[in-house]
């Protein structure tokens, strides 16, 4: 459950927003809300009852710094500190910068982050609640962030599929996809022991309940899932490939064209998302702050 509210927050007064659902099965928009603003307890309920209703909800047009959003964050639960330290944000290590910018040769953030399905964290004994990604630079084209809805996927899938999976684990790792030769462009930095340490891999729960709203969702995907725990090599890939395609089918999928001044705040016990990509010679930067969740069950 979110923290609790701290006392000057009760006291702030309310504001006038509404909460606009998308036409796709999942998503909906907060309009008229000013995070820059404390939010009274009131307020913060509805913005984390739309949370949990659409899974993932778009803040529009906010101006706030760093620490506000860092506040504001806090709020739903600890913050989550990202392994690759080199692309935090300078005083402020909550932050991790998401970006394809280079500058003096350097990358000046995580340059691919969502390049497969994924959930955030997923590698971790805690994975994340959910994340909060904040536009600082777009795009004039590209740059879309795809989010597929896991209970969606559970509640529709085939009884074959059901009945392989349920009551097993899955283990997850978060150098799967650039160990074994697949980091050949070197898209990622190479971790230290010590990183490496930070990132053990875990196994859990292929089907998941929601600790809030007690629905059953997939909690597998292509970015960190390795195998399945006790199957045999073929049948574990032959069962997460049709899991994979099946998670990621259209009618479940809201696609994110970002707005300047957009913040998004997805639930990642709920979703899988996916980067849809950017051209090398256009400039995208983001500001990700990442909410720990509870160990799956």
């Amino acid at each position: 459950m979110p923290a609790a509210s701290h006392a000057s927050s009760e006291q702030a007064p309310g504001q006038p927003f509404d909460v606009r659902p998308f036409a796709e099965k999942v998503g909906a928009e907060i309009v008229g809300l000013d995070l820059s603003r404390p939010l009274n307890d009131a307020d913060f309920a509805r913005v984390h009852q739309a949370h949990l209703d659409y899974h993932v909800v778009v803040f529009r047009d906010q101006h706030i710094t760093p620490q506000q959003q860092i506040d504001f964050s806090r709020r739903f639960g600890v913050l989550q500190i990202h392994v690759l330290k080199q692309f935090l944000l300078a005083h402020h290590p909550e932050i991790l910068i998401v970006s394809n910018i280079v500058e003096n040769g350097q990358p000046v953030g995580l340059g691919d982050a969502g390049k497969y399905w994924h959930s955030d964290l997923s590698y971790k004994e805690l994975p994340s609640l959910g994340s909060m990604l904040y536009a600082q630079e777009l795009p004039s084209e590209g740059g879309d962030t795809l989010f597929a809805d896991m209970h969606l996927a559970w509640d529709t899938l085939p009884e074959h599929l059901r009945k392989a999976v349920e009551g097993l684990s899955a283990v997850h790792s978060y150098t799967s996809r650039y160990s074994h030769g697949h980091n050949a462009d070197n898209w990622r930095p190479t971790l230290s022991a010590e990183q490496l340490a930070q990132v053990a891999v875990v196994s859990h729960p292929i089907v998941r309940t929601h600790p809030e709203n007690g629905r059953k969702a997939l909690f597998v995907s292509e970015g960190f899932t390795t195998h399945i725990v006790g199957l045999p090599e073929d049948e574990s890939q032959a069962i997460l490939t049709e899991l994979y395609a099946h998670s990621v089918r259209p009618e479940g999928v809201y696609r994110h064209k970002w707005q300047e001044n957009d913040m998004v705040f997805w639930d990642n016990r709920s979703l899988i998302h996916l980067a849809g990509g950017t051209p090398d010679h256009l400039r995208r930067r983001l500001h990700r702050t990442t909410i720990q969740g509870d160990a799956p069950f």
